[in-house]
């Protein structure tokens, strides 16, 4: 059988992996440094090549694996990449994905071990290639998602304080938020139950603790809301 494809032209796909943490000291991103060329040496969202056998999801989950030793991550596809020149080896489109993840939660040793490495929002080196433009548009999309679903559940503590998921908030959208305001629209999504336990740290009478009522999130998640803060 003859190839009907043989006369076009063939195109590398890549996969980058846009990694957002949260922990006490506010929103964070997992960059790895670059041990080959080119740009070795310097600050890289988590990346590689889709292999003939792989679909996209799946070279997304091996591919952050493979570099920072991290499990059971839900990610979503972003955006994808065309532009001729931005990898000056070879002609490669690359496809972004972004997650959420509580830091706490996974295992700091094994990503030192994979030579990756948080850093705060405020102190991101500079990326190569166009992984500058990709953290961008990543975080273009958190902000965005804050107004139409609700955030926290992948990046808090199973009991967190009121103070901490404005906190979140706050972080991803780069601004101060009111506080009554905050906890009137939280509150009206009905996705948070109150718990009897206080967090006795955050003050002399300790702030009460809460966690989200799983069912209640999953629906909201499916159905898009507006959310003005």
């Amino acid at each position: 059988m003859l190839n009907k494809y043989s006369d076009t032209d063939k195109i590398l796909v890549a996969v980058d992996c846009i990694i957002f943490g949260f922990d006490a000291d506010g929103l964070k991103i997992l960059l790895i440094k670059r041990d080959f060329e080119p740009e070795k040496g310097k600050w890289s969202l988590i990346g590689g090549f889709l292999k003939n056998d792989e679909v996209l999801d799946t070279a997304a989950i091996r591919i952050l694996n493979t570099y920072t030793g991290l499990n059971d991550i839900y990610m979503e596809q972003l955006y994808a990449y065309s532009e001729i020149d931005r990898d000056p080896v070879e002609r490669t489109i690359s496809v972004s994905y972004y997650a959420l993840i509580n830091i706490e939660n996974h295992n700091a040793e094994l990503i030192k071990n994979y030579h990756a490495q948080w850093f705060s929002m405020a102190e991101v080196p500079k990326l190569i290639f166009d992984h500058d433009k990709m953290l961008r548009n990543a975080i273009r999309r958190l902000r965005y998602r804050t107004s139409i679903k609700p955030i926290g559940f992948e990046l808090l503590p199973e009991k967190f304080t009121m103070r901490q998921l404005l906190e979140l908030y706050e972080a991803i959208l780069s601004k101060e938020l009111d506080k009554r305001n905050f906890i009137s629209k939280i509150n009206s999504l009905d996705i948070l139950i109150k718990l009897d336990e206080k967090d006795m740290k955050s003050s002399r009478k300790g702030s009460y603790l809460y966690r989200f009522d799983k069912e209640k999130y999953e629906e909201k998640l499916l159905n898009d809301f507006v959310l003005n803060l």
